[in-house]
C-alpha cells in the first residue's frame, strides 16, 4: 500500500550537499553536452544521436544477452551505415553477455563526466548480480570525439534491495541538472528503492554523492525536467501501480530522506496519474509541462479504476511555481473528440510517449504509442498518434494517426508487430524540427525502427525509412531481437 504524501504544496529545490573546496572547483558550471541542443551528441559533431535498445539480441551463442545500437545523427538523419553496436562483450564495457540479461532494456544519456560529450546510460534490469536474480544493473559508456568507448558500472547506493528480490535496477532512467552546477543528477528506478546520483562522475562511474529513496516502496518510473523556468530540473517519481492506486501516483521530489521522517517528504500531485512520463514546453510559455502515460486499462490490470478504456495520457502545465497540487490534468484518450482511432480494451494508448517540436512552431508536440491496437483485423499491429502543442496547450487539431498501412510508411501492418511500442521525437538533422521515430520491436525476427523527418507542416512521410535490427548490426538466434524495444523517450518497462 502506498503512503500519502503530506509535504508542501509547491515544488521545493533539491537539498544542496556541502562540497569540499576541491570538489567545488571541479563542479564549476559547465553546460557542454548537458544543454538540450547536444544532450545526446556522443561524438561531439553537433548532431544529436539516437540510441536504440535491442534487449533480446543474441551475442554469439548467448540468447537474449542484449545490445544497444547508436545511430549517429547527420544532416541526412540517421542510417545503418553510421553506427556503433554496444554489448557487454564490447571492449571496456563492464559485465559479460549472459542469457536473458536483456542489456539495453532502457537507454538515456547525459554528460556525466562533463567533458563536453554525451555519455550513454544503459539499464539492464534483468541482469543477475551475484546470487540475486534480476537485481539489475546500470552501465555508462563514455562519449568522445570518436564516439562511444569504454564504460563503467553505476552501482546502487549501499543497502539497495536488502531483503528483497527481483528489484530490476535500471527499470527506468532519467538525468538532469537539478542545482545548476552543470553536473547532472541521475535517477534510476526499479521495483525496489529509487536511487539518486549527483555528478560529476569519475570515469570509474563514481558520483559525487548518492542516496536511496525508499519512501514509495517501489519507484518504477522517474522523470526529470524544468517545470518552473529557473533553468534547473525538478524530479518526479512515478512509483507505478499500487494496491490502492492502480493508475499510479505522481510525486515531486523535495530532497533526500533525513532523520526527520517528514522532512523533504515528496509532494503528491493528487489529481495526476502515470506509469511513465516526459517534460516539454507544450504551450510555449517557457515552463516545462509534464506529460504522463497510463496505458494499462482495466482489461490489462484485471482491476477496476485503471486507465480509461484503451489507455490515456495526461498533461500538467508548469508555471513559475512549478506544477500546483490542485491542478487538474488535461486528459486525452482515443475516445477524446479529434484523437484518431477508437478506444478498445487493451490498446495500450500511452504505453510510450515522447515530447518534441516536429514543426518548429515553438510548441512541443506529443507522440503517443498504442502498440496493441488492431489495424483492421490485425491484432496488436500497433499505431502511433501525434498530438500538436499550441498556446492553449495540447490539442487534437491536426492530430494524425500512423500505422504501417498509412500511405508512404514503409512496410505493412501485420499481426503482432507492435508498431508504437516505443516512440521518440528528436532533432537528429539539426534543422530545428524533430524527427519522428517509432519502434516496431516484434516486426520480423529482429525488430525495426521507422523514422520520418520533421517539417513546417509536420512529419514528412515520403522518403521515410524503415531500419531493421540485423541491418543495424544486431545478431538474432532463436528469439526475436527486439530492436527498437527501447528509445531514449519513456515507455513502460515491466
Amino acid at each position: 500500500m502506498r503512503r500519502a504524501a503530506t509535504a508542501a504544496a509547491v515544488l521545493a529545490p533539491l537539498l544542496v550537499l556541502a562540497l569540499t573546496p576541491a570538489t567545488a572547483l571541479a563542479a564549476a558550471p559547465y553546460k557542454g553536452a548537458n544543454t538540450a541542443a547536444v544532450q545526446d551528441d556522443f561524438n561531439g559533431d553537433g548532431y544529436r544521436d539516437l540510441a536504440v535498445g535491442a534487449p533480446h539480441a543474441a551475442n554469439g551463442s548467448v540468447e537474449e544477452a542484449g545490445a544497444v545500437v547508436v545511430l549517429y545523427g547527420s544532416a541526412s538523419s540517421v542510417s545503418a551505415t553510421r553506427r556503433t553496436v554496444i554489448t557487454q562483450a564490447t571492449s571496456g564495457v563492464p559485465g559479460d553477455p549472459e542469457e536473458w540479461d536483456a542489456f539495453g532494456t532502457t537507454v538515456t544519456s547525459s554528460d556525466l563526466d562533463r567533458d563536453g560529450y554525451a555519455d550513454l546510460i544503459v539499464g539492464t534490469p534483468r541482469e543477475q548480480v551475484g546470487d540475486k536474480e534480476a537485481r539489475g544493473s546500470a552501465t555508462v559508456v563514455w562519449g568522445g570525439p570518436s564516439g562511444l568507448t569504454g564504460g563503467a558500472t553505476l552501482s546502487p547506493p549501499a543497502g539497495y534491495g536488502d531483503g528483497r528480490t527481483y528489484c530490476g535496477f535500471g527499470n527506468s532512467l532519467a538525468a538532469g541538472d537539478m542545482n545548476g552546477d552543470g553536473a547532472p543528477e541521475v535517477a534510476i528506478g526499479s521495483r525496489c528503492e529509487g536511487a539518486s546520483f549527483s555528478g560529476p562522475f569519475t570515469r570509474a562511474g563514481k558520483p559525487a554523492s548518492s542516496y536511496l529513496d525508499d519512501r514509495f516502496g517501489e519507484s518504477r518510473g522517474v522523470v526529470m525536467g524544468d517545470v518552473n523556468g529557473d533553468g534547473e530540473a525538478e524530479r518526479f517519481w512515478l512509483p507505478g501501480p499500487a494496491d490502492d492506486d492502480v493508475r499510479g501516483g505522481v510525486y515531486v521530489d523535495n530532497g533526500p530522506p533525513t532523520d526527520d521522517y517528514l522532512a523533504n517528504w515528496p509532494t503528491e500531485l493528487p489529481h495526476a496519474d502515470g506509469h511513465a512520463g516526459q517534460i516539454g514546453d507544450i504551450n510555449g510559455d517557457g515552463y516545462g509541462d509534464l506529460v504522463t502515460g497510463v496505458g494499462n486499462d482495466d482489461s490489462v490490470m484485471n482491476a477496476t479504476g485503471a486507465a480509461r478504456r484503451g489507455g490515456e495520457i495526461q498533461v500538467l502545465h508548469g508555471s513559475a511555481q512549478g506544477i500546483r497540487v490542485d491542478q487538474q490534468p488535461q486528459v486525452f484518450h482515443q475516445d477524446t473528440p479529434g484523437v484518431p482511432g477508437a478506444a478498445e480494451d487493451g490498446d495500450l494508448f500511452g504505453q510510450s510517449l515522447s515530447v518534441g517540436d516536429v514543426d518548429a512552431d515553438g510548441y512541443a508536440d506529443v507522440l503517443v504509442g498504442s502498440p496493441d491496437e488492431a489495424v483492421g483485423t490485425l491484432g496488436s499491429a500497433g499505431t502511433a498518434v501525434l498530438l500538436r502543442g499550441s498556446a492553449s496547450g495540447l490539442t487534437t487539431a491536426k492530430a494524425v494517426g500512423y500505422t504501417q498501412n498509412t500511405a508512404d510508411v514503409p512496410g505493412a501492418a501485420e499481426v503482432g508487430d507492435r508498431f508504437g511500442a516505443t516512440v521518440h521525437l528528436a532533432d537528429l538533422t539539426k534543422d530545428g524540427k524533430a524527427e519522428m521515430v517509432v519502434g516496431i520491436p516484434t516486426e520480423n525476427s529482429d525488430g525495426c525502427l521507422w523514422t520520418a523527418r520533421g517539417s513546417a507542416s509536420g512529419p514528412v512521410l515520403s522518403g521515410s525509412v524503415n531500419l531493421c535490427g540485423q541491418s543495424a548490426g544486431i545478431a538474432v538466434r532463436n528469439a526475436k531481437g527486439y530492436f527498437g524495444a527501447a528509445l531514449p523517450s519513456p515507455y513502460v518497462s515491466n
